[in-house]
């Protein structure tokens, strides 16, 4: 496979050219003007036309770097990366899909068009795994920029970071990016968050998400960096970096205008005694390949920064065990430490990229035998369902039924975490709503506990 693609970045990737002059240039294309890529004419009618209309209900937002480096545009429309960034006509149901593209060839008015979009995005669940439910108080307020839904780990999104590089047409967060105020995360006060985690010696891991927290400037980042440091909460050990930037903005951390600050608030972080873990999301072996990547990796692991990695399992983009194996071993490599592999969330385009619970199974346990031990630090298949963290181990037969092994990786109650249980066979299943309690079992062990917080 060609790992470059002509580009103007192109023959700025070698090690002699990594220069911010050369590279800090950033260019998104969004609905507004993604007709201006260069590379659009390689696009069909048809093609463009979904762009257009799916792209009003879901994100899309690409870039420079992804479209010239990561895409390869003779492979239209069956390329990985590209289905990873731009929208198709089978995201949304026939129906769903005549609905915008009836409005936009009459030219009917944007209110109008927004609406009949924002209908649709409510009947595409877009507050999946109860996601409502995890959002702590604090002396009766609620935080409604955090989440803590597993008693060892919070997660904060801040305010500013609530927007990627580019949008991944799979995202369990697209309501984040579309509008969906009732719904969206966000927080700008880190004293509340302080607060909270003081309160809670529970909690030992703080993990920043988004959107993606690396596209704030490092002196933003800082502001709330600084004061967890200052804090010096002795339970507080590790903190946890969500971030695609490592595959859609490498020059994030090497090339752009403030990245020596980020790498040294890095050190900063790792020398006060606290983990610094960056949580990659790498959903392809492709991400990997440009030297732009590698330089990053590199950069990070200078500072002491741990880098794991994890993706979900997505039909049309990386659902063979062979490129598994091929992404775990890459990563390996590169000195980064694979950790999950999720299955897709049942929100927005689930129906479009959701393989079964049977396929996830064999994928990952054929890619894992493919592997050494150092790449079987991951986990999964992974679901994170409303009750926690759900792994599929296999599939087995019980007393002469055939059922599906499961266990709890996470879990709103912590005693249920490491504890096997069973569901009958459905060959069609492709989330845990869709199983049953196998031997004719009322309802799974957790099910009693887990209906009080819905």
């Amino acid at each position: 496979m060609q790992t470059f693609f002509e580009s103007p970045l192109s023959s700025v990737l070698s090690k002699d050219h990594f220069t911010p002059k050369s590279l800090n240039f950033f260019q998104t294309y969004t609905l507004r003007n993604f007709r201006q890529i260069p590379q659009i004419k390689r696009l069909s009618p048809e093609q463009i036309e979904a762009v257009e209309v799916v792209g009003r209900v879901f994100p899309f937002k690409t870039n420079n770097y992804v479209v010239n480096e990561l895409i390869d545009w003779s492979n239209i429309p069956d390329d990985p990366m590209y289905i990873l960034n731009f929208p198709q006509k089978e995201m949304l149901a026939p129906d769903q899909y005549d609905r915008i593209a009836g409005l936009l060839k009459k030219n009917a008015d944007k209110n109008e068009i927004d609406e009949a979009a924002m209908k649709i995005r409510w009947e595409l669940n877009p507050h999946p795994a109860g996601q409502g439910k995890n959002i702590p108080i604090h002396n009766g307020s609620k935080l409604r920029g955090s989440q803590h839904k597993y008693r060892e780990t919070i997660l904060f999104f801040p305010s500013q970071g609530q927007t990627c590089h580019a949008y991944c047409t799979f995202c369990f967060r697209w309501p984040q990016f579309v509008g969906m105020k009732d719904i969206k995360f966000a927080m700008r006060e880190t004293r509340l968050l302080i607060d909270y985690i003081k309160n809670h010696p529970e909690i030992t891991d703080l993990i920043f998400t988004g959107g993606d927290p690396m596209v704030m400037s490092t002196k933003l980042f800082a502001t709330y960096i600084n004061p967890i440091l200052k804090a010096k909460i002795p339970h507080l050990k590790t903190i946890r970096i969500g971030t695609k930037a490592l595959s859609y903005w490498p020059y994030r951390f090497f090339a752009d205008d403030d990245s020596k600050d980020l790498l040294h608030l890095f050190d900063k972080v790792v020398r006060s005694g606290m983990h610094l873990s960056i949580m990659a999301h790498f959903n392809h072996p492709r991400e990997t390949e440009p030297e732009a990547a590698k330089e990053a990796i590199k950069k990070i692991r200078e500072t002491g920064a741990v880098i794991r990695t994890q993706s979900p399992l997505l039909k049309h983009i990386n659902d063979t065990p062979a490129l598994w194996a091929k992404m775990w071993q890459a990563q390996v490599e590169l000195g980064c430490v694979p950790y999950y592999m999720f299955i897709a969330r049942d929100t927005g385009s689930h129906q479009f990229f959701a393989v079964t619970l049977e396929e996830a199974w064999k994928i990952f346990k054929n890619a894992y035998q493919k592997v050494s031990g150092l790449a079987r630090t991951v986990r999964g298949p992974s679901m994170s369902a409303h009750p926690g963290k759900v792994q599929v181990m296999g599939i087995s037969e019980v007393n002469g039924e055939k059922v599906f092994v499961l266990r709890f990786l996470q879990g709103r109650n912590p005693e249920w975490v490491g504890n096997p249980f069973f569901a009958g066979y459905d060959p069609h299943a492709r989330w845990l709503t869709d199983l049953q309690p196998a031997f004719n079992a009322d309802r799974f062990f957790y099910e009693a506990e887990a209906a009080q917080n819905t």
